[in-house]
């Protein structure tokens, strides 16, 4: 009877790959579909992406100076950090204003009558 090889370590094609994704700014985003392997890590991952040059320097650059951050389906990941089959890596850009001042914004300029679930509605006539 003939053994099984044991093929842990070998790349496996049936198995989903890792998604990385990456976007430069507004309704841009860049995609790379990358075969996985054990032991795929996230910095691998993203330095395995067929980025074009300029795209791939700018990548560098951001990843270096903080600028950008890499997450696992929107979890904070470390370089080193192991991947799974079918993860998406995303690498995250700052936010440019806080999400909490916005919403501040919009309300005070709204005012308190038209805004949110304090808003008037015309009631039909005779409903309480």
């Amino acid at each position: 009877m003939a053994e099984a090889a044991d093929s842990s370590d070998a790349p496996r094609g049936d198995l989903a790959p890792v998604l990385v994704v990456w976007s430069q700014g507004p309704r841009q985003w860049l995609q790379h579909a990358v075969p996985w392997h054990p032991g795929l890590a996230v910095g691998q991952a993203i330095a395995a992406c067929p980025w074009p040059s300029e795209q791939a320097q700018a990548l560098r650059d951001d990843l270096s100076h903080g600028r950008l951050r890499a997450a696992v389906w929107n979890r904070l990941a470390r370089p080193d950090q192991v991947l799974n089959p079918g993860d998406r890596v995303e690498l995250l850009r700052g936010l440019r204003v806080d999400p909490k001042v916005a919403r501040r914004e919009r309300f005070s300029a709204q005012g308190t009558r038209a805004a949110g679930l304090f808003g008037r509605t015309q009631r039909p006539p005779g409903a309480r």
